[in-house]
């Protein structure tokens, strides 16, 4: 049964006009992108759903906010401003800015992290594999086998498996692990979340063995929802104090602001040490400004610093996960295979359930990216083989991610229940013709970044 959508906890202020391509017009869209959702003109785009970073609508007191902006290159109020919302919401004494997500993991695996280090993780991002790369390191999946069963109804499929990561720090060693680092919600698997019990456990063990925790936390307020709503010891916390409670376990986290914090550009490093302080801040100077401001205008603080205390709005993510829920819910009413239970921040599609007749390495993820922007100029992004396969540099050899996914990435406060249900039918019709599409694509162009091919990557359509 499709659950109903609360009310929207808001009044829509502005509107923003678009419009429906044509077919022959999404098919010069899709040859001028080369085939990739990333080469893709938004104006090509009726509901654009690659991702949630930076594509929702901010609340009015946020750009009432953007007119306090302090533009000071050194010790603005703006950062004092962002400093103390850091503190009141989070709870880290060290507060630094920076202009988005992987410039935080920039500046901290730029910093702490050396050539032949291992991180254990539940599961990282792109990006986050892209930077682990680039600091020619390596990352151990720790999260629980349940995570990569798409019917498992685990409420917490994020969770680190606490054997795994034991016997990753057993065979790696202390010595070459500068973190552990966990992803909130976990991105990768589905958006699924990670319990706070489980944070805490994994917390204990880095704890037992000297080893810092880092959260990357760009859907902290996300996972605190569903850690209120699944984990019953903490059913009588509020929301803001469920994430205070996430972010006493860690030792530092890094944020990509432009999910759950609502702004549309910023991101942040936090910590609790001086010493840890003193080791990340000097990269930022070289790679993003001062430490005050960290690559953002001033009324970019202002407005982060009310977006961090709205993320917490227990009625504003009720309703943001449940339009979430109700997109999946209409899909797996169409006989769509989604990842369940439905996640905090999108809808991930199994596309290797949905394909099976195309075989991995033609990427059925991304063929399926393009049928259904054909169907209805929706645009999702694949996250399967194209953007997590390894191949080996000297054998050619690939090796496949064990989740062959189709992400939909709702964002916030932006779309109505119409566009979703438009979403959902637009998607169907694809699943019903699912047996007529006998191609896969091929790669044409390969960007030189390891772990980010699928930015760049110029693709072919290719008979099967």
């Amino acid at each position: 049964m499709v659950a109903k959508v609360p009310p929207e906890p808001f009044r829509i202020k502005m509107v923003e006009p678009v419009r429906v391509p044509d077919g022959d017009e999404r098919e010069r869209a899709l040859e001028a992108a080369r085939f990739n959702m990333f080469g893709l003109r938004a104006a090509d785009v009726y509901i654009d759903l690659l991702t949630d970073s930076g594509t929702g609508a901010m609340s009015k007191q946020q750009w009432a906010a953007i007119m306090m902006g302090d533009e000071a290159y050194a010790g603005a109020d703006s950062f004092f401003s962002l400093k103390k919302a850091v503190k009141e919401v989070l709870g880290f004494d060290y507060a630094i800015p920076v202009h988005q997500g992987r410039a935080a993991e920039n500046v901290v695996f730029g910093s702490l992290v050396k050539e032949g280090d291992v991180i254990p993780f539940n599961m990282p991002f792109d990006t986050t594999r892209g930077h682990i790369f680039n600091a020619k390191a390596s990352s151990v999946d720790c999260v629980i086998d349940e995570a990569f069963d798409r019917t498992n109804q685990h409420p917490f499929k994020g969770n680190v498996d606490i054997a795994k990561l034991e016997k990753a720090i057993a065979e790696y060693g202390k010595a070459r692990i500068p973190f552990i680092m966990v992803t909130i919600t976990n991105n990768s698997g589905g958006g699924q979340p990670v319990s706070l019990a489980n944070l805490r456990e994994v917390s204990a063990v880095g704890k037992k063995h000297g080893i810092p925790l880092l959260l990357d936390a760009a859907r902290m307020a996300e996972n605190a929802w569903f850690i209120k709503r699944r984990e019953k010891e903490c059913a009588q916390m509020s929301i803001a104090e469920i994430l205070k409670a996430t972010m006493d376990t860690a030792d530092a986290i890094t944020v990509s602001c432009k999910k759950d914090p609502l702004v549309n550009i910023g991101g942040l490093v936090a910590c609790r040490t001086e010493e840890m302080y003193y080791k990340i801040v000097p990269r930022v100077i070289l790679f993003e400004g001062f430490a005050t401001y960290g690559g953002l205008a001033g009324r970019d603080l202002e407005a982060l610093a009310v977006g961090l205390h709205e993320m917490t709005d227990e009625q504003h993510l009720t309703h943001r996960i449940s339009q979430v829920r109700y997109l999946g819910d209409l899909l797996e009413e169409g006989g769509v295979p989604c990842i369940q239970p439905i996640g905090g921040h999108a809808v991930f599609i199994d596309a290797a359930a949905f394909l099976p007749h195309i075989p991995q390495g033609s990427y059925p993820a991304d063929v399926l990216s393009v049928e259904i922007y054909r169907e209805g100029a929706i645009r999702g992004i694949g996250l399967g083989a194209l953007a997590f396969e390894n191949v080996d540099e000297k054998t050619g050899k690939r090796t496949f991610p064990k989740l062959e996914l189709f992400r939909l990435a709702i964002n916030r406060r932006t779309y109505t229940n119409s566009h979703i249900e438009y979403v959902a039918e637009s998607i169907v019709n694809v699943y019903k013709r699912r047996d007529s599409i006998r191609w896969g694509l091929e790669m044409v162009y390969e960007p030189p970044v390891k772990g980010l091919k699928h930015f760049l990557a110029h693709l072919k359509p290719v008979s099967l």
